[in-house]
């Protein structure tokens, strides 16, 4: 995967939103096909590439980066498949990854992906590729390696296999984090605070980007 040659800077596989009133997607895709460093796979009615899983893999594992927009919700599965392909995805929201996947990815995003604004997109203040070919080398290369240790971490790993017995697989991580806030719940309730504070996700400010340091788990 480290070897892998990625003919293509960024690539975005998906289709316009145009029923959702703040989509960028349209952008996104514009963007896209104006660069030759950009591939795309449109998913639209017909001939849907999208459908063959091979097909988008293959575009993925050709990349050195993915978009990952907000589509009907903030999470795509396509986040996953990118990570499995060893390319970094590029975030518009903090809600597709960031303040969503608090157990699983490092805390500090900009280690293994990009983010760009969508105001940005939306004001057509940034174009992606000119922010993509920014990016040195040397950081691309300690992005990428970041992904491939994320892979174990988003994947269910079958214990029966050899190699996988000791590997901590997203379910474990999910249930380390369901019982470690279960303690802590326990913990706050005998100390007489609120236990609510344990459920981040009530929080108005939860899909704000957070800051160096500003994690909830």
């Amino acid at each position: 995967m480290r070897k892998r040659k990625r003919r293509h800077l960024f690539s975005f596989a998906g289709a316009a939103r145009p029923d959702l009133k703040d989509s960028i997607r349209d952008m996104i895709i514009n963007q896209c096909q104006s660069s030759s460093s950009c591939k795309l796979v449109g998913c639209h009615r017909g001939a849907n590439k999208c459908d063959d899983p091979l097909n988008v893999m293959k575009v993925f594992e050709a990349s050195v980066f993915c978009l990952q927009p907000s589509g009907d919700s903030y999470t795509r599965r396509s986040t996953f498949d990118s990570i499995l392909a060893g390319c970094i995805p590029v975030f518009f929201h903090p809600g597709s990854a960031y303040v969503q996947y608090l157990w699983h990815f490092p805390s500090t995003p900009s280690k293994y992906s990009v983010f760009i604004s969508e105001k940005d997109i939306r004001d057509q203040k940034v174009m992606i590729n000119e922010t993509l070919h920014r990016i040195p080398k040397r950081q691309v290369s300690a992005m990428r390696e970041e992904v491939i240790r994320l892979i174990p971490r988003v994947i269910y790993a079958d214990p029966r296999a050899p190699r996988l017995e000791t590997v901590e697989d997203a379910f474990d991580i999910a249930v380390k984090g369901v019982l470690d806030r279960v303690e802590r719940i326990r913990r706050d309730m005998k100390e007489g605070k609120d236990p609510g504070i344990a459920f981040p996700e009530l929080n108005t400010t939860k899909f704000d980007m957070p800051g160096p340091g500003e994690r909830q788990s």
